[in-house]
């Protein structure tokens, strides 16, 4: 499959949302319960209409041959540190299993990259888990730097995978 010609990135539309739902609960690694069982996707939509009506996130896709192949959602965030200087996170980021090591990961970071650059952006951040090697060798290929250690507090019980 050539990658190059065929892939596109775009904002995820509520039409993407089974796909997306799939992409994230075939992810053994993150442990974050989801799951394509039909009771969730009321959770789903709630999730993805505040992702849409917030003015700071953005939730994209990639598509080839008109399927999700990946995903990645971005936060803008102001800070008061560094005299007000702007900041965005990237987060969720995921490419379908089959299609990973074809590059596609990469130009989908790239693809954020730009739009926090359009966007007057100073500082790019992210996380990911310890449990995920492999991510942290591809950021790093992409320049991003193991900088701050980060730390997560529960507050609320995630729902029950099924």
């Amino acid at each position: 499959m050539n990658i190059e010609s065929g892939l596109s990135f775009r904002e995820a539309t509520i039409d993407d949302l089974p796909e997306l739902i799939a992409l994230f609960a075939n992810d053994a690694v993150g442990g974050h319960g989801d799951t394509t069982d039909a009771s969730a996707k009321p959770d789903y939509e709630c999730a993805f209409a505040a992702i849409r009506n917030s003015p700071n996130d953005r939730l994209f896709v990639g598509i080839i041959n008109r399927e999700v192949v990946a995903t990645a959602q971005i936060t803008f965030i102001t800070s008061l540190t560094g005299r007000g200087r702007k900041r965005m996170a990237i987060e969720a980021v995921q490419t379908r299993a089959d299609m990973r090591g074809k590059g596609i990961g990469a130009q989908l970071i790239s693809y954020c990259l730009q739009i926090g650059r359009d966007h007057d952006v100073s500082l790019v951040q992210l996380t990911s888990s310890n449990k995920r090697p492999d991510a942290h060798r591809f950021y790093e290929r992409l320049g991003f730097e193991k900088s701050h250690a980060g730390f997560k507090l529960s507050l609320k019980a995630a729902p029950a995978s099924t």
